[in-house]
């Protein structure tokens, strides 16, 4: 059975100091908005925030997912404060600048001459960039959601702006042509069911990798002492490239000697003499964690692929990837990362999370 070692300890969650004071979980009046939604705070079951003008109370935990999101976390209280929205058509808001601060409700006319509001704080990002920072607005209404943006031109439904802004930090190793050339090993790969299913599977796939590599910082294992404990000499091939050679590498961290001649006589690379290649060669690392994704149930009950085009949900590829270690209470604090993760990378893509998040 294929397995991987999980790359990063998450620490447990913690309330971050400094945040703005969250009003009781008693009903807020209609006419008094509460304290406004804050996308750095951590919110739980029954605390109340304003957001354009109406009253929310979160169902259970969350983080930046802005009043009403997607996942059903936001229950509506109504509207607060005893203002009503500008009449429809007659919008009188401030045109973007690129780098102006603004703050999660702001609108801004754009050059295109639509209005856009901010889903979440954002240093001036470009509004037409994706539906986690901003969303379309029409004055009158409260703002469109779910709508997926437009086919990306280069044929995979994360653009190259969409990865960037997902990984801000990542080493220049892990470039964004390669994982496009890495495609054509699996057709199938985020080229399955409706629109909204492929960018789930995307949002799905950057978020593990995301949480497996550190927001793609690290190429290879951190813990050097691992190394030599991913020789599985039992099988007929050995270990040819040496003891200590099949430690973890790529976007899913690929280890143990049989991984890596599993992975190299699907792709039809010699990576169990040339292990190397996968931290050399970002096409061929971000090969292994497509194929991984496509081929290996790992400790779970189905490919990772599967569960995403099937509706098993973002919890069963946990469970593939890591779920002996993570799931079924084994490290709740890590399960709660990943999922986080998730949500945010939907949110980028325009998407709603769909049901059965963890495992």
């Amino acid at each position: 059975m294929s397995r991987l070692r999980t790359l990063l300890a998450v620490a447990a969650l913690t309330v971050a100091g400094g945040l703005a004071a969250i009003v009781p979980s008693t009903a807020a009046s209609a006419a008094a908005c509460a304290t406004p939604w804050q996308s750095s705070a951590v919110y739980t079951g029954g605390m109340q925030v304003s957001h354009n003008g109406r009253n929310y109370q979160a169902k259970w935990w969350t983080q930046n997912e802005a009043p009403p999101g997607t996942t059903g976390v936001w229950q509506d209280l109504g509207t607060c404060g005893g203002s009503t929205p500008p009449p429809g058509g007659t919008c009188n808001h401030p045109n973007w600048v690129a780098g102006t601060w603004y703050p999660a409700g702001s609108i801004v006319r754009y050059t295109n001459g639509q209005y856009y509001i901010a889903e979440h704080d954002n240093p001036g990002y470009d509004p037409t960039i994706s539906t986690w920072y901003w969303n379309p607005y029409t004055c009158g209404s409260q703002p469109p959601t779910g709508n997926p943006p437009p086919p990306n031109p280069g044929g995979f439904v994360v653009t190259e702006a969409q990865f960037n802004q997902m990984f801000p930090g990542r080493n220049p190793f892990y470039t964004y042509s390669g994982l496009v050339a890495a495609l054509s090993a699996y057709p199938a790969f985020t080229k399955t069911g409706s629109t909204t299913v492929q960018r789930q599977e995307a949002a799905a796939f950057l978020a593990n990798v995301h949480h497996e590599t550190g927001g793609l910082v690290h190429i290879v294992e951190q813990n050097t002492n691992n190394y030599p404990h991913y020789c599985d000499r039992s099988q007929p091939y050995g270990c040819p490239a040496g003891q200590a050679a099949y430690y973890g590498r790529g976007p899913i961290q690929l280890s143990w000697n049989f991984n890596y001649n599993a992975a190299g006589n699907a792709l039809g690379l010699p990576l169990l003499t040339n292990p190397w290649l996968v931290q050399n060669d970002a096409a061929v690392a971000w090969k292994t964690a497509i194929w991984y994704w496509m081929t290996q149930n790992g400790p779970g009950r189905m490919t990772a692929h599967t569960a995403m085009v099937t509706g098993a949900g973002f919890g069963e590829t946990i469970r593939s990837i890591n779920g002996a270690i993570e799931c079924n209470g084994g490290n709740p604090a890590q399960v709660q990362s990943r999922v986080n993760r998730y949500q945010q990378f939907v949110g980028v893509l325009g998407v709603p999370a769909g049901a059965n998040l963890y495992c």
